[in-house]
């Protein structure tokens, strides 16, 4: 026992001190893509090496050119630099994509649908993937809860937001629907001295009866489907759901397989939608930051 104390001792705090803007990736992470608009020709070689069609190329009416980067179905691949011929796309290690709805997580250029066809390297659009919108893209939109805050001031606010919801602490149950297992790591990790979840209240636990929010990971198989209804269903009011990774934001690289459904919010509710493949620790603690402010206080 005295080992373990004196190893405690010489070993110190390890716990990381957790800001939702200040995080940073580690070295070699790449991240999500940035478009540089004045390099970009609009010419679509990226959107043909895009895995998840995060990257879409619409031509309307034969005079423009939307480029649409969804960053929900990002996987991080970071094949779409390589594609590019005019180096209009870098990585700057940002991760934390959390957002109340779809629409926070793209971003369109416009181009003139002329110009881009003066590129060599031009693809039209019939020749590019498309990706099937998902018909119920709903809007659970709240209010701002995250911000710019200072790790005291995201500790007090989460711990006052978390007594007036589910009295003193936040209780989720982690719920995989056809996940590849890389989500769960990284939630997993949220438990670890390093991350820590429980110094704000947060909580895992093995039943959705005693669940005050789900966190769903995974593209929701067609074998998942029921039993992911019924988990929200068991789950008490006020209930809370987070989509956790690519996949359960819009399906990933599995979107248009026939095993799944495309995305967790075609079966429940979704809150928050928390990108990444897999979201490090930080982004899913983010997601569940922006979450705590979908209710109203009682």
């Amino acid at each position: 026992m005295f080992r373990i104390l004196k190893k405690n001792i010489k070993t110190g705090k390890v716990t990381i001190p957790y800001a939702p803007q200040a995080a940073e990736a580690p070295g070699g992470f790449s991240g999500a893509p940035v478009i540089d608009p004045a390099k970009c020709t609009g010419c679509g070689q990226c959107v043909a090496a895009c895995p998840s069609s995060a990257l879409a190329m619409i031509d309307k009416d034969g005079t423009g050119r939307t480029f649409r980067v969804s960053y929900g179905d990002c996987i991080f691949c970071a094949l779409c630099g390589p594609a590019c011929p005019h180096q209009a796309i870098s990585f700057n290690g940002k991760f934390k994509f959390a957002a109340r709805t779809k629409k926070e997580l793209r971003q369109d250029l416009l181009f003139p649908l002329q110009e881009c066809r003066k590129d060599k390297l031009f693809i039209s659009g019939d020749a590019l993937p498309v990706k099937t919108p998902a018909e119920n893209d709903r809007d659970f939109s709240g209010g701002d809860f995250a911000g710019h805050l200072s790790v005291e001031d995201i500790g007090r606010k989460l711990k006052d937001r978390i007594r007036h919801l589910f009295g003193r602490s936040l209780h989720i149950r982690e719920v995989d629907a056809g996940s590849c297992n890389g989500c769960e790591v990284e939630a997993v990790n949220l438990s670890n001295p390093f991350y820590d979840a429980e110094r704000f209240g947060v909580h895992f636990v093995a039943s959705p009866r005693h669940a005050d929010m789900l966190l769903v990971t995974g593209p929701v198989t067609r074998q998942m489907e029921l039993a992911l209804v019924k988990t929200y269903e068991a789950a008490p009011s006020p209930k809370l759901v987070v989509a956790c990774g690519s996949c359960a934001v819009g399906g990933g690289i599995f979107n248009e397989n026939y095993a799944v459904t495309g995305g967790v919010d075609r079966c429940v509710p979704v809150d928050v939608y928390v990108p990444g493949c897999p979201p490090r620790p930080e982004a899913i603690l983010e997601g569940i930051f922006l979450a705590l402010d979908k209710l109203p206080l009682k």
